[in-house]
């Protein structure tokens, strides 16, 4: 006699756990970095993903935000981002925080700020920075729509 093999019920609406070829529960991903960014700079009013130089750029018109990926040199071989700033920022916050804030390279004499993506990240904060480099970019029709 054939063994009869038991029916699974799926319930509607119920999500199913993804498995393993084995059957054993596949462990949920972490979100990347990029991922995470992506998702903060996309959100403003007309910007848009360009991939530059290698990375993921963030931009309006001008560029508000670069990417730097762990596999970068220029971004010292971890995930963070570069970020305009109004004069003065880089100088305080490099100071007040050099574990989660840096001088990034090429556009660090310009004031722009490195933001560390990794463990040790705000991601809070690191929305609102965004925002205000966003802000310093963006033409004043998007402005208006960003507030």
């Amino acid at each position: 006699m054939a063994a009869k093999k038991k029916a699974v019920a799926k319930k509607k609406g119920t999500p199913q756990q993804a498995t393993t070829a084995r059957g054993t529960p596949k462990k949920a991903a972490v979100p990347r970095p990029l991922a995470k960014l992506r998702k903060i700079c996309l959100a403003l009013p007309g910007s848009h993903e360009v991939e530059a130089w290698g990375s993921a750029t963030f931009r309006t018109v001008k560029i508000f935000a670069m990417a730097s990926e762990e596999n970068s040199h220029a971004g010292g071989h971890r995930p963070s981002v570069w970020l305009k700033a109004a004069p003065g920022n880089q100088s305080y916050m490099v100071a007040a925080a050099p574990a989660r804030f840096f001088v990034p390279p090429y556009v660090g004499p310009s004031g722009w700020i490195g933001v560390w993506l990794d463990d040790k990240c705000d991601w809070d904060e690191l929305a609102e920075l965004v925002k205000d480099s966003w802000s310093l970019t963006a033409p004043k029709k998007l402005l208006k729509q960003g507030k």
